[in-house]
């Protein structure tokens, strides 16, 4: 586990960012004429702030993953239960 963690450590920005643009695009809620809608809108930066809270925390990687798949699997409803139950300093 020390392995993954010293990897994890190493890791430039841009691979950390990645599960940010994935919940980015995986935004489905579009209009007929393809704008986002309110609903998208909102997911979008719940998403996002749930994804930037959850990289800032000093859990070990497990953890984080687990919060990252609840997260992108419930959509809206997994940012709620992030920012509800996850103990966050």
């Amino acid at each position: 586990m020390q392995t993954l963690r010293h990897y994890a450590s190493r890791l430039p920005l841009v691979a950390l960012m990645l599960p940010l643009m994935l919940v980015a695009t995986s935004c489905s809620r579009y209009n007929d004429n393809g704008s986002l809608s309110i609903a998208g809108v909102i997911y979008l930066i719940l998403a996002i702030a749930a994804i930037i809270s959850l990289l800032k925390q000093d859990w070990d990687v497990t953890k984080k993953i687990i919060w990252g798949v609840v997260i992108w699997f419930f959509p809206i409803g997994g940012s709620i239960i992030y920012f509800l139950f996850s103990g966050r300093k």
